[in-house]
């Protein structure tokens, strides 16, 4: 793992999603998929399983039965005819996602695997292989094929519904905003940096749609320069998370869109705790990061977690704030 390599990595951004976005409208990568898919079972681990827990809420809520498991779990769904198995890993070597696909090897389920490595050994074990096209992370941390993950599963999303979304589209608009916040970062990642620097580490909130954007935002701050950090759902907070707000200098970054943002901002001006709201005005908030197309949901899944990227490779780094 290193620093600069992984800063590099976050500015290669715009141009993987661009070639991803292209990649789509050049084919279909789920047209090998079996008719008459009843259930969909997401395996993976850490950043996967992250992207994964996303794209089974927003199935189920379209009305598909999908479910993200712990590739770890000692039990999960039988295998079936109409189920779809979609193991995720970005190396296509992650030990508990290859032992969670011997389960189901060879057997009644379609095996989907979704990686950066088409020639794993999780890519030899399914009947489908869709390419993540998020380049060599030569950093060693999962930050472009999280964003890719993400991607892919909204365009395997808007196939299972029949939606018929633009994904292409919406993941140029992703590279739009993701170099939005990158050519600005001096005028945003200063403050940020200084605001998040605190002794009790850092703390990611965001609704349950994005959640995926706090637990990688939270991943980012501890794996690179090895702070604490946290993640929790905005509703969630105000049971599990709002009691550390009074004992720890509590400082969170918070992804707005919950219909609960104000009942959380409402403890913080109480406890005097610092929030830096990313991508939508949160009144109270210490600061606030806009970036191009951040009036999309859409856009802010696949860009949100830029900002804690971007603290957490100038904290490892070193770098000046």
């Amino acid at each position: 793992m290193n620093p600069d390599l992984f800063l590099a990595d976050l500015e290669a951004k715009p141009a993987a999603l661009t070639e991803l976005a292209g990649a789509l409208d050049a084919a279909d990568p789920f047209a090998g998929l079996p008719e008459g898919i009843g259930r969909v079972l997401f395996l993976g681990m850490g950043s996967s399983r992250y992207a994964a827990g996303v794209a089974a809420l927003r199935l189920r809520a379209a009305g598909v039965d999908a479910w993200a498991e712990y590739a770890s779990a000692a039990a999960t769904f039988p295998p079936g005819p109409r189920t779809l198995v979609v193991p995720i890993s970005a190396t296509g070597g992650s030990r508990e996602t290859l032992d969670a696909v011997e389960r189901y090897a060879g057997g009644a389920s379609f095996l989907m695997a979704l990686t950066n490595a088409p020639g794993s050994a999780l890519a030899q074990a399914a009947g489908l292989v869709v390419p993540m096209h998020a380049g060599e992370e030569r950093g060693g941390v999962a930050c472009r094929t999280f964003q890719h993950t993400l991607a892919l599963l909204l365009a395997l999303e808007s196939r299972l519904t029949g939606a018929g979304r633009d994904v292409a589209g919406l993941v140029r608009r992703a590279a739009e905003a993701t170099a939005d916040l990158l050519e600005r970062r001096d005028a945003w990642l200063p403050m940020v940096l200084e605001l998040l620097n605190g002794p009790n580490g850092v703390y990611a909130i965001a609704p349950a749609e994005r959640l995926s954007s706090a637990e990688q935002s939270a991943l980012m701050v501890r794996e690179g320069p090895r702070r604490p950090a946290d993640a929790c759902e905005t509703g969630d907070w105000a049971h599990v998370d709002v009691y550390l707000t009074k004992t720890l200098s509590y400082r969170a970054l918070l992804f707005p869109g919950s219909r609960y943002d104000e009942q959380a901002m409402d403890w913080v001006r109480e406890r005097g705790s610092t929030v830096v709201a990313v991508g939508g005005e949160v009144k109270d908030a210490a600061a606030v990061v806009r970036y191009a197309h951040d009036d999309d949901p859409d856009v802010r899944l696949l860009t949100e977690t830029l900002v804690a990227e971007l603290v957490a490779a100038y904290w490892w780094s070193g770098r000046p704030q």
